[in-house]
């Protein structure tokens, strides 16, 4: 059994462009996407990267979840997630209704640590957990806010917002990723938290740079680091720069600008000299180790893939990193490695991207993207290749 055998991202961008009354030449001139590169993405012959994706959307102006097919509709309902969306959204909508009378939030400290552990949660892989929690602590947290009106209330509900940001993107629900974003700002702005206004504009530039929209991402970057100049002088205002020069990289190179993908990278290792490993510092990861990781991802958006994955060899992950990180990372690598033809590598790092954190694997788009590249070629990969396709589209995030 194959995953999505019929409906992969290059069936996808066929459909679309006929939809259009495009030709294959018409769609390269208005992309700029060579000729050759798009119709073997088509084809299915070679994988689409994130680099076509944007373009093709840019191009046809459309949003790149509709390229890939985000969010998996059917993958979701099996999993009992897509049940779990709507009561998000619905605590998202009432930030403004003032304290909920029929709601008797607990103490500030509890909420606190509920926040901190939907954090953990999210970062260990275990995203129905947290998808199943945040909105209800979201309606708790925002009668709590209201009523207490004080910087920890509003700063302990933005980051339950954060969470069903984090939900939201990692299941492929753009557009309440971006509306959980404007409840994360929304908060942070009363409880005037400068370095968690940085964070926003972070985040804010990382959903421009799913859509492709490269130029509003670096925008956003240079805004959050104008933004952190406001907050005093601490290790926590470095490390949220240093995480937005390493989200300006990605963008660079997912826009192939190598001087300033390099510049940012550059400059974020000189600043996770300073810090050290920050891991917990807002839960970004932030450090010497995650400067590492993200040169890898940056080469590979440059196409460098062999450069990818040398960076990659020598590279020791932690062993308190977290497992929704060290996914994320495999998924980077066996990308790489399946442009240079190491088809076997690409699927090993693609067992350990799923090893690391099921949940989250399952619907990252570069496992799915990566896993279509390999499919033509699954004659030379282990037996198990095709169960892996199985497990993509089964009605479970755990491993079969």
């Amino acid at each position: 059994m194959h995953a999505l055998p019929e409906d992969h991202t290059g069936v996808r961008m066929a459909r679309l462009r006929r939809e259009r009354h495009l030709t294959q030449t018409a769609v390269s001139e208005l992309t700029g996407i060579p000729y050759s590169t798009y119709t073997k993405t088509e084809q299915g012959a070679i994988a689409a990267t994130p680099h076509v994706i944007a373009a093709f959307a840019r191009g046809l102006r459309i949003e790149v979840a509709t390229v890939v097919g985000q969010p998996y509709a059917d993958e979701l309902r099996a999993d009992e997630l897509d049940v779990l969306i709507r009561p998000i959204r619905e605590a998202l909508d009432v930030y403004d209704l003032g304290a909920d009378p029929d709601i008797q939030p607990r103490r500030l400290e509890e909420l606190e640590e509920d926040a901190e552990a939907l954090l953990v949660a999210v970062r260990a892989g275990k995203i129905k957990t947290a998808a199943s929690n945040v909105a209800g602590l979201i309606e708790e947290g925002t009668t709590a806010a209201h009523s207490l009106d004080s910087t920890e209330g509003w700063l302990t509900l933005a980051s339950f917002y954060r969470t069903a940001y984090d939900v939201a993107t990692k299941l492929g629900f753009s557009d309440l990723a971006q509306l959980s974003l404007a409840r994360v700002d929304w908060a942070a702005q009363r409880g005037s938290d400068a370095v968690l206004g940085g964070m926003y504009q972070y985040l804010r530039a990382l959903t421009y740079l799913r859509e492709g929209k490269f130029e509003i991402g670096q925008r956003l970057i240079a805004k959050g680091l104008t933004t952190l100049q406001q907050a005093d002088e601490s290790r926590e205002r470095e490390v949220v720069t240093g995480q937005l020069h390493l989200g300006g990289s990605v963008i660079g190179g997912r826009a192939h600008d190598q001087n300033k993908a390099l510049a940012h990278l550059e400059e974020a290792d000189r600043i996770a000299g300073t810090t050290g490993e920050a891991i917990k510092v807002h839960y970004l990861t932030f450090g010497p180790t995650n400067v590492k990781v993200h040169r890898v991802s940056v080469l590979a958006e440059l196409d460098q893939y062999g450069e990818a994955v040398e960076a990659s060899s020598d590279l020791i992950i932690p062993q308190d990193w977290p497992k929704s990180r060290i996914s994320h990372h495999y998924a980077e690598v066996a990308r790489a490695q399946m442009w240079t033809n190491d088809l076997e590598g690409s699927f090993k790092s693609l067992l350990q991207a799923r090893k690391a954190a099921p949940q989250q694997a399952k619907y990252h788009q570069t496992v799915r993207e990566t896993y279509a590249g390999l499919e033509a070629a699954h004659r030379r990969l282990p037996e198990k290749f095709l169960s892996y396709g199985s497990w993509l589209s089964s009605g479970t995030g755990q491993v079969a």
